[in-house]
């Protein structure tokens, strides 16, 4: 082979790596879904959304159905007013419930929709009634040590 032709070479593996991170680092970000699709949005209030940001998948039975479009703070009930984007062919039953959950012990949160009973089925731009917000670890921890300082203080009234 000639000088030429490796250089060539080269420059091809060079690109097709730097094309491999930029779609490893899309991948990363959530981006890597560049279409949309047909969708429809539900909006779901919580007290407390945690970490969840926007992109963040919605998933029912571990399956991706939707993603995280906004973030907002209602003025009146001061609740999380998050809208998600669910794809069109999957219908949820409108007594479903959301959660908003965490992958793995300290992972990234993401929307859980757990179907419920009911007949009718939710329509674009219902509200979602029955939610259950994020658990803070850091709240956690600080009722867990409140709880032992409380009974450690009986303990030593008691005596």
């Amino acid at each position: 082979m000639n000088k030429k032709s490796i250089e060539t070479l080269v420059g091809l593996f060079v690109l097709l790596g730097g094309l491999g991170v930029v779609f490893l680092a899309l991948k990363a970000a959530n981006l890597a879904s560049f279409s949309s699709g047909d969708s429809y949005t539900l909006v779901a209030k919580f007290d407390n959304i945690g970490g969840l940001k926007p992109r963040a998948p919605v998933r029912s039975a571990g399956v991706n159905v939707g993603r995280v479009t906004s973030i907002a703070l209602d003025a009146k009930t001061y609740q999380g007013v998050v809208t998600l984007e669910i794809s069109k062919g999957v219908e949820f039953p409108k007594d479903s419930s959301a959660k908003i959950l965490t992958a793995g012990l300290l992972g990234d949160q993401y929307i859980g929709i757990e179907p419920g009973a009911a007949e009718a089925n939710f329509a674009a731009g219902d509200v979602i009634r029955q939610t259950q917000s994020a658990v803070v670890l850091e709240n956690l921890i600080g009722q867990f040590l409140f709880n032992k300082a409380a009974d450690a203080g009986t303990e030593g009234a008691a005596k």
